[in-house]
């Protein structure tokens, strides 16, 4: 059984897209999320003649990706609003990463496809998206855009059901479920290392009010793991 403080398996696989410029397949635990970045020539009209890039995202859950089958939201003809909180969460935690200046005006293009989820799809998301825009960059010559890594989280504390109980990082479904108290956490880091800064903590009590305490041992939590996603980060990037 896992440690409260531990994540779930952690693989990051780079190059899975092959005409993406680059890509990463990041599974934490049954959690399997593709993410590709790719560069284009443009930036939104609002953008134009300022000389700075853009970097937005888009996020995705395929049909069998859960227990039971959804539509695609193309069939529907809308997006959940569930979809559009996380892809802009995704967009704007990435953009803490680059430089947009540096990108001149160009526009970072991220898709994440959640593949299997598990809990935490929106955390691994970003984890494994920043991996695919950083390889995007490498490629494309602009490894000056690249100024932070980024990496996210959940956490939570669980008083219910048969399996871990207590304050738990990286959650997974069940536990996600069972969670009196669930948060999610996003931080930041210097290229030139240097202390790891929040980016993003949303915090929310699901089946309770929680303290203050409560709060700053689940940021604790949350910042030991993205320390952790970070490591492998670099050792994918490298």
């Amino acid at each position: 059984m896992r440690q409260p403080e531990e994540l779930r398996p952690l693989d990051l696989e780079k190059g899975v897209q092959l005409h993406a410029a680059g890509s990463c397949l990041v599974k934490l635990g049954r959690t399997h999320v593709l993410c590709a970045a790719s560069l284009e020539d443009r930036v939104p009209g609002w953008m134009k003649g300022r000389g700075s890039g853009w970097l937005t995202a888009e996020y995705g859950m395929l049909p069998a990706a859960t227990h039971t089958r959804s539509d695609r939201e193309a069939a529907r003809g809308r997006q959940q609003g569930r979809t559009v909180e996380i892809q802009r969460l995704i967009g704007r935690s990435l953009r803490q990463a680059v430089d947009l200046a540096a990108l001149g005006e160009r526009t970072l293009a991220v898709d994440c496809d959640v593949l299997n989820a598990d809990g935490g799809t929106r955390c691994a998301a970003i984890t494994g998206a920043w991996v695919a825009v950083a390889l995007a960059l490498r490629a494309q010559g602009l490894d000056a855009a690249l100024v932070r890594q980024v990496s996210a989280v959940s956490a939570g504390i669980v008083e219910a059901g048969e399996g871990r109980r207590g304050m738990l990082l990286d959650l997974e479904y069940e536990e996600d479920h069972l969670a009196a108290v669930d948060c999610n956490l996003v931080a930041g880091r210097s290229m030139k290392k240097g202390e790891l800064e929040l980016v993003e903590l949303q915090g929310t009590g699901e089946g309770r009010s929680f303290s203050r305490v409560e709060a700053e041992g689940l940021m604790d939590l949350g910042l030991l793991g993205c320390a952790a996603l970070m490591e492998a980060q670099r050792a994918a990037f490298a």
